[in-house]
């Protein structure tokens, strides 16, 4: 909904001096804006200048504050000159959006989206008059800005080398981040580190500067282009760096284009930075209309044994995805009130080495032990569903050769959800070409992200769903495709199945203010008997493994754990059996980057709330305001915390409490955290009787 539309706020050294905008202290560009633009609450100012010689550059304050200092916007292309420098001035506008859009699953039912649009068209007139527009979205809670190119003579093919862009932050930061076109892709352990020590990065990359302000710097609608690496420049000056193709151009667009959104996310603190939905409303809505058919649910499968080397994906004796072994899940499943059994391994490709350009799997055929058919129908007469499973080896060529009759197989058999795997190194994923040949490149290329979205887009004519592992990271598309459920993009638990190192004390909370921050993560919790290969322990306690389920959220969540230790510890279990994969609501309730994280949220099937609290390996007590409840009801609260002498770091990790309080919104709790600890809650208004999730 456009609600209206306002004449440009011109800022000149007078007004300037009056202390209606205070420029960054010895700013060269004080005097060269062009135009201006605040939040729709006055937090966020964003100006737009040029320099002597024409280049673009733009800063950020808030609160009257320097945050981003000028930084520079432009382009270096391959087949024309750069564009950087010689622009003046072609036109802008001012626009006011509000509206509130329904997600049909997610964090919170509802999205409000408020924003002032800031567009500055230039032109280049000593380049042919070429020319290149600048759009930015000021909400109270950080800013989008992107590149539109529209349609002209003198540069109908864009090739683009590189981009200009620069975020230059102005007070001292510190920075928990990842590296970038490294081997791993997204898999590699939070770092943190003073900003200006950070190399090349991915994002979201958080910072959380002198004052106590948190940025995460990332990406929103990435559409056919190249994902954007943050590369330190000098001090805390950072530029964007495309992945690279190998074929030519990071970037090569026809026509009228426009980039990505460069996003900022801007909070006093961590938490308030999670609650943030900016990355979401800078995506377009849903294009695939009545996705009712888009189903959240929890699962379990024929995978954790796989990892801990007890079973195999290759075929042979040891063969994990072998027709009986998938029914006693279907089994376990229908009898703990699951809704899906995924199963890995089942078709042909998995024996020998299959990473990398040598795979070369069947999406169709399945090994001897394995009755695909039979399967199916199996879980469908137990009410259960099979999760559908697509490893490619990062062969992308030979998985676009057969997505399709993959595809339609699965919706033959009443499969709706497909979790699809890219296992391969860093610039080594295979892509197909129109001539019949290959070339290798990163699967975060232009080209990796025109495949992802092609098997997203692909899969929904077949009303399929996808949980992408080894993915692209995540850009908010999930509003625009919503049956792209979830992704991995961070290490998951396989990492403490064999890992070395394993996942570290601190992981969890990581996650939250950094991987969280893009999106839907399905990181596969509950492993109930803290143990990885050869009993090797994991860096948590019992109840940490249930607050998970709340604190990483996946429509789409996988009990990872083996059926013999769920039945060992029934329990902590029934917390797992409980907790939904779809929510109403999401309250960040407090936390700290990289310290601990407590996060309530309401099931959108019925009036309960659950909250999860994580901390890394320190002890600590929180006080948890239960205003989030419903005043004047009374709860009964189902608590899983820490026992008294529980510690990650040894055998007391298993040391647990369940205990049942009648509590109202008027109550505080005591969230009591072990050393690599947490607690999960369960609050049931107390005249409703209590329900399973599915």
């Amino acid at each position: 909904m456009h609600i209206s539309t306002f004449q440009i706020r011109w800022v000149s050294t007078a007004v300037m001096a009056a202390g209606v905008y205070a420029c960054t202290a010895g700013s060269a560009l004080a005097d060269n804006i062009l135009a201006a633009v605040s939040s729709p609450g006055h937090v966020l100012d964003v100006t737009v200048q040029l320099t002597g010689d024409g280049r673009l550059a733009y800063e950020v304050q808030r609160k009257g504050k320097p945050l981003i200092a000028p930084s520079r916007l432009g382009f270096i292309l391959t087949n024309a000159p750069a564009l950087d420098g010689g622009f003046s001035l072609a036109g802008q506008s001012v626009s006011e959006h509000d509206d509130t859009w329904e997600q049909p699953w997610g964090e919170r039912r509802y999205v409000r989206n408020h924003y002032k649009e800031l567009r500055v068209d230039v032109a280049q007139r000593s380049v042919n008059g070429r020319k290149l527009a600048v759009v930015f979205r000021v909400f109270d809670d950080g800013i989008g800005f992107r590149y539109e190119f529209p349609n002209q003579p003198q540069l109908g093919d864009v090739k683009i080398a590189d981009e200009l862009t620069e975020f230059v932050v102005a007070p001292p930061a510190t920075a928990w981040w990842q590296p970038a076109g490294e081997l791993l892709a997204l898999e590699y352990p939070i770092t943190k580190t003073p900003l200006r020590e950070v190399g090349m990065a991915n994002t979201p990359m958080t910072i959380r500067t002198e004052d106590g302000t948190h940025v995460a710097f990332h990406e929103a609608a990435l559409v056919d282009y190249a994902s954007m690496w943050l590369r330190k420049v000098e001090g805390q000056k950072l530029r964007a760096h495309l992945a690279p193709s190998s074929t030519g151009p990071a970037v090569e667009r026809h026509g009228a284009f426009t980039t990505p959104w460069r996003t900022l996310q801007i909070a006093d603190n961590a938490a308030d930075l999670y609650m943030s939905d900016l990355i979401l409303n800078l995506n377009e809505p849903n294009k695939l209309g009545n996705v009712s058919w888009v189903k959240p649910t929890k699962f379990v499968g024929v995978w954790w044994e796989m990892h801990l080397d007890q079973t195999t994906w290759a075929s042979g004796k040891r063969h994990g995805a072998t027709t009986a072994n998938t029914k006693r899940y279907i089994d376990f499943a229908a009898k703990n009130g699951f809704g899906g059994v995924l199963v890995e391994g089942w078709n042909k490709g998995w024996d020998g080495n299959w990473v990398g350009y040598q795979s070369n799997f069947s999406y169709t055929q399945a090994y001897p032990d394995f009755d695909l058919k039979a399967v199916t129908a199996y879980a469908k007469s137990k009410g259960v569903r099979l999760i559908g499973h697509h490893e490619t080896g990062g062969n992308i060529a030979n998985y676009e050769k057969q997505m399709d009759a993959g595809y339609k197989l699965y919706a033959s058999l009443g499969v709706d959800s497909i979790k699809s795997g890219y296992v391969t190194d860093a610039g080594t994923a295979l892509f197909p070409e129109k001539n019949g040949k290959t070339h290798f490149g990163f699967t975060d290329s232009q080209e990796g992200s025109r495949h992802y979205l092609k098997a997203v887009t692909e899969a929904a004519r077949y009303r399929i769903a996808i949980d992408t592992h080894e993915p692209i990271k995540d850009t908010g598309l999930r509003r625009t495709y919503p049956n792209w459920l979830s992704r991995e993009g961070a290490r998951g638990m396989e990492f403490n199945a064999w890992g070395n190192p394993i996942n570290g004390v601190d992981h969890e909370v990581n996650l939250v203010f950094t991987r969280m921050l893009s999106g839907p993560m399905d990181y596969t919790p509950g492993i109930l008997s803290l143990a990885g290969q050869k009993g090797k322990p994991l860096n948590s306690t019992q109840a940490k493994q249930l607050a998970s389920f709340v604190v990483i959220y996946s429509p789409v969540v996988m009990a990872a754990d083996l059926i013999e230790n769920y039945e060992k510890y029934p329990g902590p279990f029934k917390f797992i059996k409980d907790v939904p994969a779809d929510w109403a609501d999401t309250r960040v309730l407090h936390g700290q980057m990289g310290e601990y994280a407590t996060i309530a949220r309401k099931d959108r099937r019925s009036d309960d709330w659950y909250v999860g609290s994580v901390t890394d390996g320190n002890a600590r007590t929180l006080a948890l305001p239960l205003s989030f409840l419903d005043a004047g009801r009374s709860y009964v609260a189902e608590i899983y915390r820490d026992g008294d002498t529980a510690d990650y770091r040894n055998e007391h990790r298993f040391d647990i409490v369940i205990e049942k309080k009648t509590v109202t919104a008027a109550d505080t709790l005591a969230l009591k955290l072990a050393p690599g600890g947490g607690q999960a809650i369960r609050f049931s208004p107390a005249s409703a009787a209590p329900t399973t999730a599915q």
